[in-house]
C-alpha cells in the first residue's frame, strides 16, 4: 500500500474519531445535566464503536455518490437510487450497531432500529452530499486549470506571432539594401547575403524561445549592425554602454534589433553626414533598463512614422510579457535625436548564473 494511501486512511480514522469525541461529548453532557447518569467511558465507547461503523460503510457511500451523481440530466435516476441505498445502509448500519454492541461492548441487548433508522438516513446523505461538492469542487478547480493552460498556450501564441512578424520586415529591408548594392559594389552585397546567413542562423537556433541572455541578443544585434555598416560605411558609429552585471539577464529575444533598425532608419538613413547610435543597458531598482538613442532630427509632433511594425510589435511584446511590470517610452532627447527606453524585471537566466559562478570557483 503506497504512502499516500496510509495517509489517507490515518487521515479517515483521525477524523471519525473527531466525530465520535464530539457526539459521546454532547451525549455525556445531556446526561449529565437532564439529572441522568453519565458514565464517560461507556458512552465513549458507544460512540466510537457507531462512528467507526460509519467509517467501514462510508467508502462504498462515497462510491454510490461518484456512481450516480446528482447532476443534470440524472437527477431522477440518481435520487432513486441513492433513496433505496439510504435505506439499505440505514438497515446495514443498525445490524452492525448491534454486533458491535455485543461482541465488542459486551451489551446483551441491541439497539431499536427506530431509535437510529432517522439518524442513519441523514447520516446518509451528508456523506453523499460531502462527496457532491468534493466533486463539484474539484471539477471547478480543473476547469480553472484547464483555462489557465489555453490562456497561457493562446499568450505563447499571440507572443510568437508578434516576434514572426518581425522577420518578414527585417528580411525585406535587407534584402532590398542586398538588391540595391549588388551592382554598385558586388563585394559589399556578398558580405550582407554572409551576414544575413548567420542572423538567419542565430533566429532558427531559438525558434519559440521568448527570452534570452543579453548577452545573446547583443550578439544578435552586432550581426545586424554588420548589415547596417555595409550599408552606411562610415556614416554609421555605434557605441554600446552596456553594464557588466546585465549580460546574464532576461531579455526578450529580439528586442533590440527593431529599435536600432528605427534608429538608422529616422536618424541615420534620412541625412548625408555621419550619425551616432548609443545602446546601453543598466540595472536600476530592480528593473533592467535599456536604451537605444540616436542623434538625428528626433520627432516631429505627433510622431506616427515612428511607431512602425518594428515598435508596435516591442510594445505589444513587452505588454503580453510583463503585463503592467513594464516601461516602454519613445522621446526626444534633450541633446536632439530620438531616445527608446524599455524597462522590465531584472532576472537572471539561471543557466548563465550556475555557468558564471562555476567560472569563476575556476
Amino acid at each position: 500500500m503506497s504512502q499516500r494511501r496510509w495517509f489517507r486512511w490515518t487521515l479517515a480514522f483521525l477524523g471519525w474519531t473527531c466525530v465520535a469525541f464530539f457526539f459521546a461529548s454532547q451525549t455525556y453532557l445531556s446526561y449529565k445535566y437532564s439529572g441522568g447518569e453519565a458514565h464517560w467511558g461507556i458512552v465513549l465507547k458507544i460512540n466510537l464503536c457507531q462512528w467507526y461503523a460509519w467509517g467501514l460503510l462510508a467508502p462504498g457511500i462515497v462510491w454510490l455518490a461518484r456512481r450516480f451523481p446528482l447532476e443534470r440530466g440524472r437527477w431522477g435516476r440518481s435520487i432513486g437510487v441513492h433513496l433505496a441505498a439510504g435505506v439499505g445502509v440505514a438497515l446495514v448500519k443498525w445490524q452492525l450497531d448491534n454486533v458491535l454492541r455485543h461482541y465488542v461492548l459486551g451489551f446483551e441487548r441491541g439497539t431499536s432500529l427506530i431509535f437510529v433508522f432517522h439518524q442513519s438516513l441523514v447520516t446518509y446523505w451528508l456523506l453523499v452530499g460531502a462527496t457532491q461538492a468534493y466533486l463539484y469542487y474539484r471539477r471547478y478547480r480543473e476547469g480553472e486549470l484547464r483555462s489557465a493552460q489555453l490562456g497561457a498556450q493562446l499568450a505563447q501564441a499571440q507572443l510568437q506571432a508578434l516576434r514572426m512578424q518581425l522577420h518578414p520586415h527585417f528580411l525585406f529591408n535587407t534584402l532590398n539594401a542586398i538588391s540595391t548594392l549588388v551592382h554598385k559594389d558586388p563585394e559589399a552585397a556578398d558580405r550582407m547575403i554572409a551576414r544575413l546567413s548567420e542572423l538567419l542562423r542565430l533566429t532558427l537556433e531559438n525558434v519559440g524561445v521568448q527570452e534570452v541572455p543579453l548577452a545573446k541578443e547583443l550578439e544578435f544585434l552586432e550581426r545586424y549592425l554588420e548589415i547596417e555598416r555595409t550599408r552606411f560605411a562610415d556614416r554609421l558609429v555605434v557605441r554600446m554602454e552596456i553594464a557588466p552585471e546585465t549580460l546574464d539577464a532576461r531579455t526578450p529575444y529580439l528586442i533590440l534589433q527593431p529599435l536600432v533598425e528605427n534608429a538608422i532608419r529616422h536618424g541615420i538613413a534620412a541625412r548625408a553626414s555621419a550619425g551616432r547610435i548609443v545602446v546601453s543597458a543598466r540595472r536600476d531598482d530592480g528593473m533592467l533598463v535599456l536604451e537605444v538613442g540616436d542623434d538625428g532630427p528626433g520627432m516631429a509632433s505627433g510622431a506616427a512614422a515612428k511607431s512602425g511594425v518594428g515598435i508596435s510589435s516591442t510594445r505589444a511584446r513587452l505588454e503580453k510579457l510583463y503585463g503592467s511590470a513594464q516601461r516602454f517610452e519613445l522621446r526626444n532627447s534633450e541633446h536632439g535625436g530620438v531616445v527608446a527606453t524599455l524597462a522590465f524585471p531584472f532576472r537572471v537566466i539561471a543557466d548563465a548564473a550556475s555557468t558564471n559562478e562555476e567560472r569563476d570557483a575556476r
